[in-house]
């Protein structure tokens, strides 16, 4: 039986390790996303200063969204078979060489290939699929869902620093210089990557936990088989979907949009770092409303919220004071749907293959990513306005709660899979 004293310095031991963990997840999180908020700004600068069209440059971001989503189950499953080091230090390096060859970029299609290919697998290797799910497999059932959002907050501060550091830097050397800058972010981030899980072996250990600690541990066909006959996790793949369209339209079309509604010059700028700073508190919060309540209904809720945020902000006149409140509430439910959907997962599938699953839900999130960037151009070119997609992106939140109230969140149990296997 173990000494009182050894009892102590092994809850030191994991406390220490746990905050280790989230602190590398926060800060590899912050460089990417960070990093990510910051392509609304560069959509006139490439546009004008280069004469590539709008639609071009929307669809290169858009691309990165969908290659995004195609490459994550893929990067999930290798985290989750080879640890998250060697995964993140990929992508931090792929996603660095992308905004590098944007930055150079003197024609359309090495604005695709930098700006849409490369970050897209960059970023797919350095976010929630990989990230998160190293953080959910480590916690318990009963403080998932809160370290999750922690991480998910301590990550938004990227998204708060990143944007005026940009601005600042594209308004005073240039567009390449930005982009430069921004690469070199990207890789201080890589070595976090071992942190993390140096982190995760510890918090293992310490606590006496290994894999035999999830619901269960099916292979990872037998588990894909039955989540895609699952319902509950084909709602939520669904309503996935309205996440990343919703979010790609905003961040991408936002500063542009309040150019159009004759806005103060860096007020976009101002909306997405201030809709960083709130994400902050929503990611917590969520996280923290996770560990309480049903998770998908508290996505339900999210959804409506959104939705309705953005119909009020488009039917109302456009102000100063409405931009600033309209970016608080995007920001307290910009992010929070990640650790409330990864928890969900964890929840009903168990953490073997946690990445791999995220990723396939993730995946949905993406092709709306790549709808909301690039429609939200495509319609812009087309008939001068972006009201139409505003109004899609204000029904969808409505669609979503309703996909997500009915999820049957029970865990599954071995005998679930005996179908699969017959």
């Amino acid at each position: 039986m173990p000494s009182l004293s050894s009892t102590t310095r092994n809850i030191s031991t994991n406390r220490a390790a746990s905050w280790a963990l989230i602190g590398a997840a926060a800060l590899i999180l912050s460089a990417a996303m960070g990093v990510r908020q910051t392509f609304g700004l560069f959509i006139g600068p490439f546009s004008f200063d280069r004469g590539l069209p709008i639609t071009l440059v929307a669809f290169a971001i858009a691309l990165h969204n969908l290659v995004w989503g195609f490459a994550q189950p893929f990067a999930g499953a290798a985290a989750d078979r080879y640890g998250a080091a060697p995964v993140v230090a990929l992508g931090a390096a792929t996603f660095a060489a992308g905004l590098a060859l944007a930055a150079a970029a003197t024609s359309g299609w090495m604005l695709v290939l930098g700006l849409g290919l490369l970050v897209g697998i960059g970023i797919s290797c350095t976010s929630f699929g990989v990230v998160l799910a190293t953080v959910g497999r480590v916690a318990s059932p009963q403080t998932r869902s809160v370290a999750m959002g922690l991480a998910s907050a301590g990550g938004s501060l990227g998204q708060v620093l990143m944007v005026p550091f940009a601005q600042e830097v594209r308004v005073h050397a240039g567009v390449p210089a930005s982009l430069y800058a921004l690469a070199f972010v990207l890789l201080l981030a890589a070595p976090f990557g071992i942190v993390l899980d140096r982190a995760s072996r510890r918090s293992k250990a310490s606590a006496n936990v290994s894999a035999s600690n999830e619901t269960h541990a099916m292979p990872l066909r037998e588990t894909l088989a039955y989540a895609s006959r699952h319902r509950g996790y084909r709602l939520l793949t669904l309503g996935f979907f309205t996440c990343g369209f919703q979010l790609a339209f905003i961040a991408t079309h936002l500063p542009g949009y309040l150019m159009l509604c004759h806005m103060p010059v860096g007020l976009g700028a101002t909306a997405l770092a201030l809709i960083g700073l709130f994400n902050m508190i929503g990611s917590w919060g969520c996280g923290w409303l996770g560990g309480r309540w049903r998770q998908h209904h508290v996505l339900a809720w999210l959804y409506l919220i959104r939705g309705g945020a953005i119909a009020l902000f488009v039917l109302l006149p456009t102000t100063s004071v409405s931009v600033v409140l309209f970016a608080a509430v995007m920001g307290l439910t910009w992010l929070g749907t990640v650790p409330l959907t990864n928890g969900l997962i964890a929840k009903v599938f168990g953490t073997r293959h946690l990445g791999t699953l995220f990723g396939v839900v993730f995946l949905s999130h993406q092709l709306g990513s790549f709808l909301g960037a690039w429609l939200g151009g495509y319609v812009f070119d087309t008939t001068g306005s972006y009201s139409l997609i505003w109004g899609a992106t204000a029904v969808a939140g409505l669609v979503a709660a309703l996909l997500h109230f009915p999820i049957d969140d029970r865990p599954v149990t071995e005998a679930s899979f005996a179908g699969v296997r017959a």
